[in-house]
């Protein structure tokens, strides 16, 4: 165990600073801009950030510095898997979302919306997507050409919900490619939950932003929960406004392969983002999530908490965390977390933290990163109790996931979600017939 501390379209066109400043104007303060995405080259003269921090990964490392974003898929190079960001993918499953067809399948969509909550469509020409953040990889640039547009979730300024904003997203067979495009748009002071549960059997890249008003508290769940074969691909993109507090909350269980990419960018001063995540691999399921946060602005928070679970051969998942703190952003308070439980042999998990620190004047940064498998002595200690080995191993896994999955703001969800991780439990093979010495497995 190791830890460290410290429908097809035209390309979308970028707006023009005036239409930006039209755009942000109901979610934000006088003064605050659109997001357009991160800067794209490294500081001047140095290929990197100048008196960069950085460590988790050899180089080069893929850091956030060196990141390019563009909505057009030609700007990116074809990928081979031996890139930085793709050398985790296996690509043989990925590859026909990178082959970028055009295809008119779509998710079926089941709402459940709040009074006050307003659901539509926008074209592909639409300026609300020249305003947000850019692609960052190929494949999420596919996406915002081939989805047509994109499903809009506005909630109003002010709004205080009296349940979740819910969208059940269902695939229906893996044969054509989907695409698709959610926006979330919160306005100033407004309080809001939003849920997006995926399942079925679907080959899908989705890409989600979420635009968090002045002042606004969002929490957005991703669940998923897909059949078995289904692949999945996404880039989630938050703006937080000032004084905004964004959770997002993901957990990942089904599906043959799924890789998000999750990114947070500030407006102004003041803002909060909590990132956590979930995941549990059974066998030969790749699950993969990389996180960006961009700490441009000054006196801004941000905690990333990811645990995961691995059981069976060739059960993989890869968590990628690349946290920088730009020379503006003073009174940056940041931390983030990764740990995985390894629960059977055959399984590898793999976990990379990155965080560039550009300014002295900070409040706190660190990271940490484990992964090993369960703790004997706390199966042993159970066990001498009077606790039966199957039940204990439950407990010890619910424990360790629980602090995450008790943060979802829906009580039921978050009860399904713990009663699929134990159902896969139910999968593992005896604590007999694991290596563990005899003294431990038998109560006291």
């Amino acid at each position: 165990m190791t830890d460290s501390n410290t429908t097809p379209t035209e390309p979308a066109t970028v707006a023009g600073p005036a239409e930006s400043a039209a755009l942000a104007s109901e979610l934000f303060a006088d003064g605050v801009g659109a997001q357009a995405g991160p800067p794209t080259t490294p500081a001047a003269g140095t290929g990197g950030p100048a008196g960069a921090h950085s460590h988790g990964g050899p180089a080069p490392t893929g850091s956030p510095a060196e990141r390019f974003t563009s909505t057009d898929p030609d700007d990116f190079p074809v990928v081979t898997g031996r890139e930085e960001e793709w050398r985790f993918t296996p690509m043989k499953r990925v590859r026909p979302l990178l082959e970028g067809a055009a295809s008119d399948a779509r998710l079926s969509v089941e709402t459940d919306l709040p009074d006050g909550v307003e659901l539509t469509t926008v074209g592909a020409d639409d300026p609300l997507l020249a305003g947000l953040p850019q692609p960052v990889d190929r494949l999420a640039a596919l996406t915002r050409v081939n989805a047509g547009g994109a499903t809009v979730v506005r909630v109003p300024a002010e709004a205080q919900l009296d349940r979740p904003v819910t969208l059940s997203l269902r695939g229906t067979g893996a044969d054509d490619v989907v695409w698709g495009m959610t926006v979330v748009e919160v306005g100033a002071n407004a309080a809001a939950t939003v849920v997006l549960d995926h399942s079925g059997e679907a080959t899908y890249s989705g890409g989600v932003a979420v635009v968090v008003g002045d002042g606004a508290q969002v929490e957005l769940v991703s669940v998923q929960d897909w059949a078995p074969g289904a692949v999945h691909g996404g880039q989630y993109d938050a703006v937080v406004g000032r004084d905004a507090t964004y959770t997002q909350v993901v957990v990942t269980l089904g599906g043959d392969l799924v890789r998000l990419v999750s990114n947070v960018d500030y407006t102004s001063t003041g803002g909060t983002a909590d990132l956590s995540g979930v995941y549990f691999a059974d066998e030969t399921q790749h699950q993969e999530h990389r996180l960006w946060v961009d700490h441009s602005t000054p006196n801004c928070v941000s905690n990333v908490v990811y645990k995961g679970a691995l059981q069976g051969e060739e059960a993989h998942t890869v968590w990628v965390g690349d946290v920088r703190i730009r020379p503006a952003a003073t009174g940056t308070e940041t931390y983030e977390l990764n740990r995985n439980l390894v629960l059977t042999d055959g399984a590898r998990a793999d976990s990379v933290p990155n965080l560039e620190i550009e300014t002295g004047e900070i409040v706190s940064a660190g990271h940490a990163s484990a992964t090993g498998r369960f703790d004997d002595e706390q199966l042993f200690y159970l066990c001498s109790r009077g606790i039966d080995a199957e039940t204990a191993r439950r407990l010890v896994v619910r424990g360790f996931f629980a602090d995450v999955v008790e943060k979802i703001g829906v009580p039921a969800l978050a009860d399904r979600l713990m009663g699929s991780i134990e159902q896969r439990l139910g999968a593992l093979p005896g604590l007999e017939e694991q290596e563990h010495p005899e003294s431990e497995l038998q109560p006291a």
